[in-house]
Order: structure tokens, then sequence, then C-alpha cells
């Protein structure tokens, strides 16, 4: 630990550097300064946030009610260090396989499951890991110099994907409640969590100066929610929807369209609701007015 601790300090004497631990105990203050008896580093990859999306993707949609603390558990440590979210190359070496790596009839299926772990990764607090290969939707290990192969990287869904994965950088930059706070509560508010027969959740993230904020609505069945009420801290309407893939539009369109003013109706420890179309298997994100 005294080397750790040395090796940090050093570090941090470099303009702009910066040191994350690939650590996966419950060993504390890993990110602390080391002034006050941490080891310094700036960063701990959050390995239990990584593994609980996983497997709560790899579940059949219809049993996901009985995993729903799988989704909302990591928040309960959130901010205890200075997280980092990977996609581990853990996953796929020691006897594992890619996430593509797998028979034909899964790999559509295994895409559209990659989308939906990277919409919650860019919205949980904490900074962003791309793992090599997640943005063009790499069939191979990722830890060879031919990681992707030339027939892969030109099909229709690799294209689809790199889209996506560009449309979210723009947007995590566009906004900064994505980014500013993201080690303290104060940059995150649940809004429901407990929607477990739906398979739903929502939650606010804000930025320093608390506005404008983004309230996320997260639909994980393929079954549309009509009429979906949910709690917002102010009475005044949702600005706009944003999606993260220009060619999901319709989602966000269909939210608005089916879309309240937000009315005084309280609901899940908030004063005002606003009734929605949810989409079904979609991320719907509304801006609050600055």
């Amino acid at each position: 630990m005294i080397f750790l601790r040395r090796f940090n300090e050093l570090a941090h004497q470099v303009p702009g550097a910066i040191t994350a631990a690939e650590e996966s105990t419950a060993f504390p203050g890993v990110s602390r300064p080391t002034y006050l008896g941490g080891l310094g580093f700036t960063m701990k990859w959050n390995m239990g946030w990584m593994h609980d999306m996983l497997d709560y993707f790899a579940k059949e949609a219809v049993h996901r009610k009985y995993h729903q603390n799988d989704i909302t558990f990591s928040m309960l440590y959130a901010f205890t260090e200075n997280f980092v979210l990977p996609i581990s190359h853990d996953e796929i070496v020691h006897g594992k396989r890619a996430l593509l790596d797998k028979d034909a009839r899964r790999r559509l299926a295994e895409i559209r499951e990659r989308a939906r772990v990277s919409r919650l990764h860019v919205r949980h607090p904490g900074k962003k890991l791309l793992f090599m290969g997640s943005e063009i939707v790499s069939g191979t290990n990722g830890m060879t110099r031919a990681a992707c192969p030339g027939s892969s990287c030109t099909s229709i869904s690799t294209a689809n994907c790199k889209t996506f994965v560009a449309e979210l950088n723009r947007l995590y930059r566009t906004h900064p409640a994505y980014y500013e706070v993201d080690f303290h509560w104060e940059g995150f508010e649940w809004v429901d969590f407990r929607d477990v027969d739906g398979s739903t959740i929502s939650f606010i993230r804000r930025p320093q100066n608390r506005r404008p904020f983004l309230l996320f609505v997260c639909n994980f069945t393929p079954v549309p929610r009509f009429n979906y009420r949910v709690g917002v801290p102010i009475r005044a309407f949702i600005t706009r929807s944003s999606t993260p893939m220009r060619k999901c539009s319709a989602a966000a369109t269909s939210a608005m369209a089916g879309a309240s003013p937000p009315s005084r109706s309280p609901i899940t420890n908030h004063y005002h609701s606003v009734s929605i179309t949810l989409p079904p298997l979609a991320v719907v994100v509304f801006e609050s007015p600055g």
C-alpha cells in the first residue's frame, strides 16, 4: 500500500494524468486522497455495476421483474468511491468468450442488449470506459491485433452501432447533467425504482447549477406503457425529449406525442407528475427548462 500511495502521489504531479484501479474487492478508500489515508487513485473500476448490468440484460424480458435489484443495487454504493464504469476484458478471457461470439441466432439480440447496457452506462453516475470493440460490434476477444474482421466492420449492424455510440457521445458532451456531478448524490435523484412488475425505472441527473436537469424513463420490456405517470419535481413543461440514435427518434416522438403537461398529481414523493407513452425497450430522456 505504501508503494501504491507513493506511485499515485508521483503520478498526480504530471499535468492531466489520472490513475484507475482495476480492483474488485470492497477495500475502502481506493480513490481517497493519500493525505486522508486512501490509496490515492483518481478512480476505481465499478466491477459490481458491470456484473449486475450484464446479468440483468442476459435474462429474458419476462423474467426481469424478478431481478430489479440488479438494476438498482449499484446506487447504494455509487458514491463511496470515484467510480469508472467499465465493460471489462475479464468478461471474455480466461475461458469466456466475446459478447457476440455466440450462435448466429442470438447475434442480433446481443447487439440490441449491448445497446441497452450502453444507454444505462452513459446515464449512470461515474465516468465511462468503453471496452475495445464495443463501438464496432466486434465478435472477437478484443485482445488481438485482428480485433475486427473486415466483414463484420462493414455490416449494417456494425454501422448502426457506430452511429449509436457516436450519438451517445454527442449527447454526453452536450448536456452537463451527464458528467458534471458524477461522484456525489447531488447529481442523482431517484424518481421511481419500485415498478418491479413493469420492469421500469426513472431518475433525474442534475448538473452543478441544478438546471436544466434530465429526466430518464426506462422500459426494459417489449411492452409499451400507455398513460404511464412519472413524478417530476417542478410544475413546468418538459421541453425536449432526446434519444441516443437518430433512427430511434420514433421512440422519443411517441413519448412526447402521448405526454401531458405536468399536473399537480403527487406521485413517488413528487408534488407533480406527467403522463407519457413509454415505448417498449426504450430509454426516453426529457430535458427540463433552464
